[in-house]
């Protein structure tokens, strides 16, 4: 599991908070938001919104899609996609290009054809989190 370090949208302050209360990973941020009430409990004992909560869990779900790391991070940034709910906005030949068009930006290979449609498919399994 991916440290909640690696999430772009968690401001400076309740990162520190979360790392007090022992939520170290996106795993453990999973875990402690996986329903309405849970969502709402961390909020109040971070100082968030249940919003921020779940813009935190939405990119935490992408980031544990398999396969993914750094690299696949920052290209899925630059292809504007920064959550889950972005993935699943998009259908598969659309998402293909957004990620072709980020690799070419960023000057790297694109990832190829299974790896992009098994994250599809995940994101499509992950839907109702």
């Amino acid at each position: 599991m991916p440290p909640i370090t690696e999430l772009t949208r968690i401001e400076p302050v309740h990162l520190g908070t979360l790392e007090r209360q022992g939520i170290f990973t996106t795993g453990l941020l999973l875990e402690v938001s996986d329903t309405p009430t849970r969502r709402q409990y961390l909020a109040d004992h971070v100082g968030a919104t249940t919003n921020d909560v779940a813009t935190w869990r939405d990119e935490a779900l992408m980031l544990n899609l398999a396969g993914f790391g750094g690299d696949e991070h920052q290209l899925f940034i630059q292809a504007g996609i920064e959550g889950l709910r972005d993935v699943l906005a998009l259908d598969l030949p659309t998402f293909r290009e957004r990620l072709a068009h980020g690799a070419r930006e960023l000057g790297v290979g694109p990832p190829d054809a299974l790896t992009v449609d098994g994250w599809w498919d995940q994101a499509r399994t992950l839907e109702d989190e």
